[in-house]
């Protein structure tokens, strides 16, 4: 079967940082950042940065986000801070062809 997707079907016209996800993941779950950094035996300022879109979301950093939460598989924030990144890098394209 062939499936004809354009570019710009297959790719968010919104940057979201997988951060901003997380933040709502531990608010839900009651969990401070401090909490979270303790639990992942990572830096306070790094939590922080990566919940506010500055830091990103390594595989290391994502197999310790799924050690504490793990019904989000390490999987699924690599994919979100790739999503995250492509559509950032697209947006600076189109900025600069503008």
């Amino acid at each position: 079967m062939v499936t004809n997707i354009t570019k710009t079907d297959a790719y968010s016209d919104v940057a979201i940082p997988p951060g901003e996800y997380l933040a709502e993941e531990i608010e839900a779950r009651s969990i401070s950042q401090k909490e979270l950094s303790k639990r992942m035996g990572r830096p306070l300022n790094a939590i922080n940065e990566i919940i506010n879109g500055k830091k990103s979301i390594t595989a290391e950093t994502a197999l310790q986000l799924e050690e504490v939460i793990p019904e989000i598989p390490a999987r699924f924030w690599l994919n979100m801070e790739t999503d995250y990144q492509l559509t950032r890098a697209l947006e600076n394209k189109r900025t600069k062809a503008s």
